[in-house]
């Protein structure tokens, strides 16, 4: 079955806000184009950058954590390192996360955000980390590339009878046309393509508290995992997979399903 690509999204700061994109070019063996760059460590968390390996999504400032966090837009500038944020009834913040200064002052800015809108819990000392070359801050060791299929999402809101924003799950690649589940449960190793790029099944996505927040509001109110327990008998949505074909892919190109 053939489906089209519906959105394409980066998230170049671990649990912070999604960035749409129109074309990416896919590099066989690497991770999403700009996608988990930098995370903010909530307390020390053991990552070493002259070794890095997986760490844990819970030792960072994540939406499953602090939902609040959805109430900072961040804006990143992939030239130029600037990160702009800014939050109702906040003072903004501009700096760059390519130098110590800008990733010591966003550190304090996050800090007083948070005591201001999340007083009643305890954070840090925060520390934003780079992401070393060829590492990304992502939930699963298989976290190259995720797909979400909107027909499932579909199937998951008329279920649950209300709207669910696609943005819950924070994927890369959002396709339609796949009809739903037809991504979930299938072997590793099915190959697919997505516009000009071949990609390679890794795994479903195991889902978390972060899906039960509103993306704009960062107010917990669907219990995500829950519905999907009850209604499907299991918590996954949508998939990784990694390239194994570089090439580039756009909004509105084929997704042939795996």
């Amino acid at each position: 079955m053939t489906g089209r690509i519906a959105a394409l999204y980066r998230h170049p700061i671990k649990g912070f806000t999604p960035e749409a994109l129109d074309t990416v070019r896919l590099i066989a063996g690497a991770h999403f184009p700009g996608d988990r760059l930098y995370a903010v460590e909530d307390g020390p968390s053991g990552f070493d950058p002259a070794a890095p390996a997986h760490i844990p999504k819970m030792r960072f400032t994540v939406l499953a954590k602090i939902p609040e966090l959805a109430r900072a837009r961040t804006v990143y500038d992939a030239e130029t390192g600037e990160l702009s944020v800014t939050a109702e009834g906040f003072p903004p913040f501009f700096g760059r996360l390519t130098t110590a200064a800008g990733r010591a002052a966003f550190e304090l800015w996050l800090a007083e955000f948070l005591e201001e809108q999340a007083p009643e819990d305890s954070h840090g000392p925060l520390k934003v980390l780079a992401a070393p070359p060829g590492h990304r801050f992502m939930d699963s060791r298989k976290g190259f590339v995720s797909i979400l299929n909107l027909d499932t999402v579909r199937e998951v809101e008329r279920r649950l009878g209300q709207p669910v924003d696609p943005a819950r799950f924070r994927a890369n690649v959002q396709v339609e046309g796949w009809g739903p589940w037809s991504e979930h449960g299938l072997e590793p190793g099915r190959r697919f393509r997505l516009g000009g790029a071949a990609l390679s099944l890794l795994a479903d996505i195991d889902r978390c508290m972060a899906t039960h927040v509103d993306p704009w509001s960062g107010v917990r109110d669907i219990d995500m995992l829950g519905t999907l327990r009850a209604e499907f008998g299991h918590i996954c949505c949508g998939v990784y997979a990694e390239v194994v074909e570089g090439g580039e892919i756009s909004v509105g190109d084929e997704a042939s399903a795996p």
